[in-house]
């Protein structure tokens, strides 16, 4: 499993191209011949970018609903609509399809945010109001989310 770090700020060229940033790059070295799968994000305005492994284990779990359930068979349409196979080219460059820069609002200044084993594929401008506007609640949702984990291990109080 991956374990991706940093954010990074690019540029898209006027064909949709992206340059992932060198330590971005050199994280996914390992990665690299399998190819991505860039998609929508289903909770913010933004796309996703899943190695194929990651992607992969992804669907193993998807593919355990049962489809005789119609929720279950809307929600794999929604997840998967726009889903795309792209790869990096050896440029060190990605293609933004056109429906999928449409649909995260995508313009020419970009941010590459690592979400530990994808990136999240953001506008520049989007990024930032999406962090500044989720900050003032961050340390209620921090305590909600890890705040019930007891860790024997830590020595550190």
């Amino acid at each position: 499993m991956l374990n991706l770090i940093g954010t990074y700020e690019c540029k898209a060229d006027d064909k949709g191209r992206l340059m992932v940033a060198a330590p971005l790059k050199k994280q996914l070295a390992p990665v690299l011949q399998e190819g991505f799968i860039l998609k929508r994000s289903v909770f913010q305005e933004c796309l996703e970018l899943y190695p194929m492994a990651e992607w992969n284990a992804m669907m193993q779990k998807v593919n355990k609903l049962n489809r005789f359930r119609k929720k279950n068979n809307d929600f794999i349409r929604l997840f998967t609509a726009g889903v795309k196979v792209v790869e990096m080219d050896t440029n060190g460059r990605i293609l933004i399809p056109r429906d999928l820069m449409s649909f995260a609002g995508i313009g020419k200044d970009l941010v590459l945010s690592s979400a530990v084993n994808i990136i999240e594929i953001w506008d520049k401008t989007k990024y930032e109001k999406a962090v500044n506007d989720a900050i003032n609640d961050f340390a209620d949702l921090a305590e909600e989310v890890m705040g019930n984990q007891d860790d024997q291990t830590d020595d550190i109080s």
